[in-house]
Parts: C-alpha cells; structure tokens; sequence
C-alpha cells in the first residue's frame, strides 16, 4: 500500500516523496543531489535556473517565472534545502523512506519543515504554467542551504549579493508552522535569539572549607535572577489567553560548565541561556537589565554574546498595506481562517526584513499537530495537496498587486 508511485497516488505526491528522500540532514546534507533535483524541476517546467555559490559547497538555487512587466518587483518564494537530524531508534518509519501508510500520512524528516513548501511551490507554479497564465510580477523560487543551523552560510550572505539584488524582491513567502486547529498560522515577525554565556569567577580552595565568595555562589545569583525572569513571563503568557509564545519572552537555561575535580572549588564557572526576545521588547533596556543582574550576582561576573539579533523587524498586517491585502484576501475568498502571529523562533525571513523585504511565513498546514524536528514528522497527503491548491490562488494575487510606490 505503501510503495513509491502506487496506482492512484498523485503525481505531486510522488514528486514530494521524492524530494524527501534526499539526505539533506544537518550535519552533513547532501545540497549536491538537492541541486541536481531542482535543476531537473526547472528544465521540466521551463524556468529559468541560476545557482549561486554563497559559500564553499552551499548554493543558493533560484528558479524563475519572469512577469509581463519588469519593471515591477518580483515576488519570491523561499525555502530552505536543509533537515535537522533525526534518532532513527524513535521513528515508526526510516526517516529518509517517504514511507506512505495506509491512512496516507508521509513519514519524513522534513515532511513539515520544509520540503512539503518547497513542492507546493513548484507544483501550483506548474498548474499555473499549464493552464497558460501569465502574470505582471516576476516569480523568483529560492531553495537556500543552511537555514536548520542559522543560515549564516545561506540566506544571511545570499541577501547581501549582487545576484540577490537583481531578483528586485517586493514580497517573500517563507516558512510557518502547522495549526493542529481548522485555521492556519501566517508569522509577521519573529523573536530575536540572544545566546548568553554567563561566566562567574571566585575564591577557590578546598571543599571540605566554607568558603567565601564563590564562582559558584555568584553563579546562583544570575541564574535565580533569569529563572525569576523566566517564570515571570511564563505566567504572563498562561494567563492571557490572548497572547501567544512568540508575544512573550522566553529562556532556557542550556549548559552550565566548570569545576575539576569534586575536592576542588573552582575558580570559574559558567552558565549559558538562549532567550527569545519579543519584537517589541527595547533591547538596549534588555540588555541594561543582563548587566544588573551580573552586578547583583557581585564582582567578577560578566556576560557575552555567541548570538545577539537586534535586527526585529515586522511585516504589515494592515488590510491597508496593498500585500497583506493580496494575501489575506485569497484566504477569505477560500474561507480560511487566518491566525496572525510572531514566530517564536528564527527562520530565513529575519534577513529578508532585514533588508527591506515584507515577508511572511506561511506553511499551510491545518488540522495537523506540530512536528518540525520531532521524531514521526509526518503530514497527511491530502493536506499537502490542499497546500497547492491555497498556493495556486496566492500566486496569481500577489504576482497581479499594481504598481506601488516601492517599485521605483
């Protein structure tokens, strides 16, 4: 029941299965054979190609449906090539099978996040081309590498090349997340990722001794200061039910590190966080408070950076704002329940906002339980289908928006 391209199973199906079963997994992705598969789509569908080299081995691959009118900037549809990695000891199925059960939900790693986008992409592009449409705005499909592990030798270098600049992106479409409701999530912004390294030093000595002033001691300190943080802002998000994850701040403490030996007090210790700052939080503020709360803790204690975003921006949910208008507006002619919100964790679209670009992330997964980077990741073909189908509706509006100021 469960075989490649069984009798019956549609085509885009079996071309979504496909593209799964590509090892693209961090840490060692297969972005050759990725390539290799997305140069074929684009000879089948008749658009252009071009591959761009951000970084030794990590290509950018754009595939292009040119508008009726260049002057207008272009609309791009991004997604990531790239997979976490999986513990196959936890999954029912080989990750990197496609396996297809007999209730037609797809087993794989990157069945969610976000291989299903990517062919949606291609497929209503496909549908569009066939039925003989044309549009005024230019479509531009990025498929970059990199992103599970921060996109910094992906989208964060591509933005910055000329090659970029020439798509003239007006729009972009980028990742979300399932709903398990009815109604489907579109992200407007994200939390900026802050990864603090706390490091505490103090007097060191003997263990049997009561000693003073301790890297451990001061340690404590900070951290009882950013769990009573942490506990703060999770009571704020429980008990407003209007809010969501990505409104609140969040932390985690995730490594603590220091001492030698269990008779030695260590001289230095460290503990390290990674907060998820809301887009509406005053950084400058945020970033005082990290620093009073080491100056409670005593001397000798002092935080640094492994990540620090500063860059929040937010993507216009205004029905005034001619996109979001395009977008919102294909969504209720279909009858589909939107949920705005701000992703609470980081993709690609940080950078393209970054430089000017209004994005959205929209995985149009409803009536599914969220999975990205779980064990099972799966998504129900008839899901995956109705994607294409929102798709082939969002392209032609968003690709149709008049002429706007913007477009110089």
């Amino acid at each position: 029941m469960a075989s490649e391209g069984r009798e019956g199973e549609h085509p885009s199906v079996t071309l979504f299965r496909q593209y799964l079963r590509i090892r693209t997994v961090q840490p060692k992705p297969d972005y050759g054979a990725a390539v290799a598969f997305l140069e074929e789509r684009a000879r089948q569908l008749g658009l252009g190609c071009q591959k761009v080299e951000v970084a030794p081995g990590h290509v950018v691959t754009i595939l292009t449906w040119p508008g009726t009118n260049p002057r207008l900037s272009s609309i791009l549809l991004n997604s990531h090539t790239d997979v976490v990695p999986v513990f196959k000891e936890h999954w029912s199925h080989d990750p990197f099978e496609a396996f297809k059960d007999a209730e037609g939900y797809i087993y794989a790693r990157g069945a969610q996040d976000m291989k299903c986008v990517s062919i949606q992409y291609l497929e209503a592009v496909r549908r569009l081309k066939a039925e003989g449409h044309h549009f005024p705005r230019t479509i531009h499909m990025t498929f970059v590498p990199d992103e599970e592990v921060g996109g910094h030798q992906g989208m964060e270098l591509f933005v910055q090349r000329p090659e970029f600049q020439a798509l003239r992106a007006g729009f972009a479409l980028d990742e979300g997340l399932a709903n398990p409701t009815d109604a489907f999530t579109v992200f407007y912004s994200e939390r900026s990722p802050w990864w603090v390294r706390v490091s505490s030093t103090g007097k060191p000595g003997h263990s049997s001794c009561f000693i003073e002033d301790t890297a451990a001691e001061k340690l404590h300190k900070v951290v009882s200061s950013i769990l009573a943080f942490r506990e703060k802002e999770r009571q704020r998000l429980q008990s407003n039910p209007h809010l969501k994850a990505g409104a609140v701040t969040s932390v985690n403490l995730t490594k603590l590190e220091g001492g030698v030996a269990y008779n030695v007090v260590p001289a230095t210790m460290s503990a390290s966080f990674d907060f998820r700052v809301a887009p509406d939080v005053d950084l400058k503020a945020f970033e005082e408070q990290l620093q009073g709360w080491c100056r409670a803790a005593g001397e000798g204690v002092t935080f640094e950076f492994a990540q620090k975003w500063t860059e929040s921006r937010m993507t216009s949910i205004d029905d005034s704002d001619p996109w979001w208008a395009a977008f919102s507006g294909v969504c209720k002619n279909m009858n589909l329940t939107l949920e705005p919100e701000i992703f609470p964790a980081a993709t690609d679209s940080r950078y393209l906002r970054v430089v000017g670009v209004p994005a959205l992330g929209f995985s149009p997964m409803n009536r599914t339980p969220v999975l990205l980077h779980d064990h099972d990741e799966r998504l129900h073909e008839a899901v995956f289908l109705r994607g294409i189908d929102i798709y082939t509706r969002l392209l032609p509006a968003l690709a149709s928006v008049p002429a706007l100021p913007s477009d110089g």
